[in-house]
């Protein structure tokens, strides 16, 4: 049987919410991917955990994004009966995650700038946006100090460790310019105080990811250019394969109820 994809009424509230639950869903799915991969059972944990997290994020984000829109979704709708374009996710968290140096570099880069995100978000005007940035901060602190750790193992480690650690971050760097960007749709939000304006996060952002890498004595790439694409849509041939996993299930039994 085949499952219609839904429509979404995408005003500004509603777009900028789902963006953020794409985020932490698609982040989350990939962390899952680790489960009984991961090179120890402490890091087993810890991954499914942080994944964890994520879910929890994105299941309030697409609950409330379906309250706003009012148009018959629900949380499970928002994330499971949509296509590839339909997804608003940051193109750094649909990467595959390679081997664990890989991973933990987009963790790093990621929540560095989730935890700065989160807490300038609990003094959002919109109240639910703001008490779940609250709630999300908290794990977002976890997450950013559980991947600093790693970075520096990986990087000061041994010289095998240290250049995977290094190809990662000179792989995935192209894809953090697009944290920081913004269009008119948010700027509209960014103005009336319900939104916060990511570029003002780029510069406390860098700072914290230099030090870490210093310590680490990895080096951040000195180019300027940014790929772009994900938050209108616009994705890598990744993501496909990976909403077909995700979705195998209420895409095969339609109404299924967990």
């Amino acid at each position: 049987m085949t499952v219609a994809n839904i429509s979404v009424s995408e005003t500004p509230l509603v777009l900028y919410t789902l963006r953020r639950a794409d985020d932490a869903l698609i982040l989350g799915h990939r962390l899952s991917e680790w489960c009984g991969h991961a090179p120890m059972l402490e890091e087993d944990m810890a991954l499914a955990n942080m994944g964890l997290d994520l879910l929890g994020q994105a299941r309030e984000l697409y609950a409330y994004a379906a309250r706003v829109e009012g148009k018959g979704n629900d949380e499970d709708k928002l994330a499971y009966l949509r296509d590839a374009r339909q997804y608003r996710n940051l193109l750094l968290l649909e990467q595959p995650n390679g081997d664990f140096a890989r991973t933990m570099v987009r963790q790093f880069l990621y929540s560095t700038f989730a935890d700065l995100y989160w807490r300038a978000m609990m003094r959002s005007g919109d109240a639910t946006l703001a008490a779940i940035a609250a709630r999300s901060e908290k794990e977002s602190a976890y997450h950013v100090r559980h991947a600093s750790e790693w970075i520096v193992r990986l990087g000061d480690g041994t010289e095998e460790s240290h250049r995977r650690a290094q190809s990662a971050i000179d792989e995935l760097w192209a894809f953090t310019g697009e944290m920081f960007a913004a269009d008119d749709s948010e700027r509209g939000l960014i103005e009336v105080g319900v939104a916060v304006d990511p570029a003002g996060l780029r510069a406390p952002w860098l700072k914290a990811v230099s030090e870490v890498a210093r310590e680490a004595t990895l080096d951040l790439p000195g180019n300027d250019w940014m790929q772009q694409g994900g938050r209108d849509g616009r994705h890598s041939e990744h993501l496909g394969h990976l909403l077909s996993e995700m979705q195998s299930v209420p895409r095969s039994f339609p109404g299924a109820a967990w």
